[in-house]
């Protein structure tokens, strides 16, 4: 059996056991196409099986490119990584942190390094004190957007910089909303809409047709519908996560960490930029000193220490995991191999010193880096270790 066929064998088992509806794999060696694989559904009521060109919801998988937007506006001049985040959101100013002993006043401001870390101390919706308090805020956008308005994307991060930290900046590692908030920071620093600097500055020269933060009727019948697990099925999903799910308009919060939407080939594109350090097809995206800035971890051994366990090899750094120890994640991968994904199965890792890169798409809920990737990528670093992609 080849590597082809064994990550079909992977990707057709996980659709059976109802680990996702679909799921596609695509592999690039050396800016080229090695090897494509799909299984499953891009709708399951219709029959519609998961096509190349289908657009995905990213998640999570939206921070790298804001990384990237970030970084742009430092190669530039126009960002300081050490600028407190209060200089662009004034809802930043005079934090506190949460303590033992109440709220105390955060030792120095969040800067914008720290967004790029996961070290700025904000909090997704959780059962603690801070998690509860964003779970409020997420709540009050949510009740906004489906009455057909909501926060810009500058408002929320103002209103998220008005709530407790979790520690005191740069001492910890927490995953956040760091992403959005570097998004609105993007936005007041570039002078431009964030989607707008995202269009002009990526998405057009990489030619990126499909992503975007939403998707126009025109594109509709493309967009693959999301499912969730339940048990030994799988049913239709279609609520807000994080201010994100509204996909039929123009968002007013283009949110940075989960909020676009993309294809295999559009992502691939944004992956092929950075292996190449920073140029595609003879333009010049970033600069290759800022790529391989990009690519380098950046926590203190502190804060490495509060990482997943799913994440042991790996440090982060600019909204990206990069592997420091191969042999100690639970699967095969190589020193500086870096990337992310998302919380609908959104995939992708490139290997900087092999000119791979390794991305998947998948539309249920609550997956990441799923055993079906963590297979088909296992199957394909050893078919590449003995030259079969």
């Amino acid at each position: 059996m080849n590597t082809l066929s064994r990550v079909q064998a992977c990707l057709e088992q996980a659709v059976a056991n109802h680990e996702c509806a679909g799921i596609s794999v695509l592999v690039r060696k050396a800016g080229q196409d090695v090897l494509y694989a799909a299984a499953g559904h891009a709708d399951i009521a219709t029959g519609k099986k998961v096509q190349r060109d289908h657009i995905f919801r990213l998640y999570s998988q939206s921070k790298p490119i804001t990384a990237a937007a970030a970084l742009l506006l430092v190669e530039r001049g126009q960002l300081d990584l050490m600028d407190p985040v209060e200089k662009y959101l004034p809802g930043f100013h005079g934090q506190q942190v949460i303590t033992a002993e109440g709220l105390v006043p955060a030792q120095r401001p969040v800067w914008v390094m720290d967004l790029l870390g996961m070290t700025a101390g904000t909090a997704y919706p959780d059962a603690d004190p801070a998690g509860q308090a964003a779970a409020r805020l997420f709540m009050e956008d949510h009740e906004l957007i489906l009455a057909g308005g909501g926060m810009t994307t500058v408002e929320f991060c103002n209103r998220m910089g008005e709530l407790p930290l979790t520690f005191h900046p740069g001492s910890h590692w927490r995953y956040s909303t760091c992403a959005d908030i570097l998004g609105a920071v993007v936005e007041v620093a570039s002078g431009k809409p964030f989607e707008d600097f995202l269009q002009e500055e990526f998405f057009t020269p990489l030619g990126m047709k499909d992503t975007a933060f939403w998707v126009p009727e025109e594109k509709r019948d493309r967009f693959v519908t999301c499912y969730k697990r339940i048990p030994g099925a799988l049913e239709t999903f279609s609520s807000l996560h994080l201010a994100v799910g509204d996909y039929a308009r123009k968002p007013a919060f283009c949110s940075g960490g989960a909020g676009l939407v993309s294809t295999l080939d559009d992502y691939a594109a944004f992956a092929d930029m950075l292996m190449n350090e920073g140029e595609y097809q003879g333009k010049r995206i970033l600069s290759p000193e800022t790529v391989r800035f990009m690519t380098q971890p950046q926590l203190s051994p502190a804060a490495r220490a509060d990482m997943w366990d799913s994440l042991e090899g790996y440090s982060y750094g600019k909204l990206m995991r990069v592997c420091v120890e191969p042999g100690r994640w639970a699967g095969m991968t190589r020193l500086g191999e870096y990337g992310w994904d998302g919380w609908l199965g959104s995939y992708f890792a490139n290997f900087p010193a092999e000119k791979l890169t390794i991305l998947s798409m998948q539309n249920t809920t609550d997956t990441g880096t799923s055993s079906a990737v963590r297979k088909a990528r296992n199957a394909i670093l050893a078919g590449e270790s003995c030259g079969d992609i």
